[in-house]
């Protein structure tokens, strides 16, 4: 076995390598103080020259916040990929096949242009874990996973949280759905103890309200007409875990290591 277990690991290095080498942290002090400067020649209080200095550390800056993205996600997929083999020894031919697949390169190609979107390192380890989860699941289709990498980078912790306490409660009731009024009063009845669920109390369902919104806009989760409702409650308003919730909620989940 090498130093590197991969390609691309061995890039990842060489990446790290070389920014280490232009002394990046010096650099990117350097463009964080300066663009103060630029903005004051911008609005003449230093007699402005112009915005193109400006325009150019940000775009230097972003370039620098991709890099960093890129490896944060890298380091995270091939760590969750070994972890993966390393558990499932059984059913590397599986794996080897599933990554050498073009479908593969698509995801991960896709995944490279959400970690645009975020700064936050748990986001770009969401993406690492949905990709591995569907190598494990051998669903890795581009298209179904988009908008779970979507989901990834746009939901907060606090909103997986949510996710999680409301997959914990509800995933029982997407095991045998008997129709859409079933599943309704189903969930209306589980709603009723949301205090307990999210462990709060009534006082503060604003905090929940927020989160519900956003997984209800990616599609997570629905509102349930119910008639399981208490005036000036959340459960007036009974939210439903969708089976693409609980699809997403599980593909979040960490590769488990083995002992």
């Amino acid at each position: 076995m090498g130093q590197f277990d991969s390609p691309t690991e061995a890039a990842l290095a060489r990446i790290k390598s070389e920014s280490l080498a232009s002394s990046s942290v010096n650099g990117a002090v350097d463009k964080v103080a300066n663009l103060g400067g630029f903005i004051l020649e911008l609005i003449g209080v230093t007699g402005a020259s112009g915005g193109i200095d400006f325009l150019t550390a940000l775009k230097n800056l972003a370039a620098d916040k991709d890099e960093s993205n890129l490896i944060y996600f890298g380091d995270a997929l091939i760590d969750d990929i070994r972890r993966l083999y390393r558990l499932h020894k059984e059913l590397k031919q599986q794996f080897d096949e599933c990554i050498n697949s073009p479908e593969f390169s698509a995801v991960v190609a896709n995944a490279t242009l959400h970690i645009t979107r975020t700064n936050v390192v748990s986001r770009l380890k969401r993406l690492a874990h949905l990709i591995t989860n569907g190598v494990n699941e051998s669903d890795i289709e581009p298209e179904s996973l988009d908008d779970m990498m979507r989901a990834a980078v746009e939901l907060t912790d606090w909103d997986i949280i949510v996710l999680g306490k409301m997959y914990k409660s509800q995933k029982q009731l997407l095991s045998n759905p008997n129709g859409s009024s079933d599943w309704s009063e189903q969930v209306g009845l589980n709603w009723t103890n949301w205090g307990i669920i999210f462990g709060i109390g009534e006082n503060q369902h604003l905090k929940i309200r927020p989160s519900l919104a956003r997984l209800q806009s990616l599609g997570l989760i629905a509102e349930a007409q119910t008639h399981f409702v208490k005036d000036g409650s959340l459960a007036t308003q009974a939210y439903g875990l969708l089976l693409e919730g609980k699809k997403f909620y599980e593909r979040l989940q960490e590769i488990a290591v083995q002992q």
